[in-house]
């Protein structure tokens, strides 16, 4: 049987593919694999950027699995160490991903596209939330989407389940970019290598900060900063790389991240 889920390693890039025919739909075994390769890329020192994308050119994903759901696979059920998609409730993922929308990406799909950090897009990519049509509840969109997008928007997907082409994406600002399909995998390599030649400590910070002042007020978050609360900030303020920049920046050079 084909493994639902493809990864390659290259320069400190992890490239997660999601190949589950017809429509890279997930159910619990693949959810739990897919959390198993988020928790080693988190662990692992030498990855430092992830891309996550679909097989084939027409699906993204199509989120959870029904076909799955109707065989017995509990909508409530162990979508393992992350949540469902690996990556949405995985504890102190501070590394970046970036999420490559080759085609549909709806329900769960685009709870996991949520879940990253950039987003882009083939041109005939599209979006909806269609969970209200099949009587349950988009839970983590529900959570995520009004925060990222202007609430009457995300409401108006939550409650009607209406499809959005990618230019409309674009425009609410939930796609950060659109390019042609035949060139959607090598601008996310091209972002990919950008992100992994940067300073991995900062990336970290900057993903404990925001995750954790998403709930704080600005001076608390600040407050947290300055005495050093959140780890991530500590371990950078007392890290190699924070001199090294530095240096780097007085001696006209480019800095070398080896984050420590």
């Amino acid at each position: 049987m084909q493994d639902p889920i493809r990864t390659r390693s290259e320069d400190g890039i992890l490239e997660v593919i999601i190949d589950r025919p017809k429509a890279n739909a997930i159910d619990l075994a693949t959810s739990r694999e897919m959390g198993l390769i988020f928790r080693d890329f988190r662990d692992n020192r030498d990855l430092r950027v992830a891309i996550v994308t679909g097989a084939g050119e027409k699906f993204f994903s199509a989120g959870w699995d029904l076909k799955a759901a109707a065989d017995g696979d509990a909508v409530d059920g162990d979508y393992g160490v992350g949540g469902f998609g690996g990556m949405q409730e995985l504890r102190d993922l501070n590394k970046p991903i970036i999420c490559a929308v080759n085609g549909i990406c709806c329900g769960g799909g685009l709870e996991i596209a949520l879940s990253t950090d950039l987003i882009i897009a083939a041109a005939h990519a599209t979006f909806a939330l269609p969970e209200i049509r099949s009587g349950t509840v988009a839970d983590a969109a529900s959570i995520k989407l009004p925060k990222r997008i202007p609430y009457h928007i995300a409401m108006d997907m939550l409650l009607t389940g209406r499809w959005l082409n990618v230019e409309e994406a674009h425009r609410w600002g939930f796609v950060n970019e659109i390019v042609t399909a035949d060139k959607l995998m090598d601008r996310a390599w091209e972002l990919a290598r950008l992100l992994a030649s940067g300073p991995p400590l900062v990336y970290a910070a900057i993903k404990e900060i925001v995750r954790e002042a998403e709930g704080s007020t600005f001076q608390t978050a600040m407050n947290k900063i300055t005495k050093r609360q959140f780890a991530t900030v500590d371990l950078l303020y007392s890290s190699e790389d924070q001199l090294e920049g530095a240096r780097a920046f007085a001696e006209k050079r480019a800095p070398i991240w080896r984050g420590r």
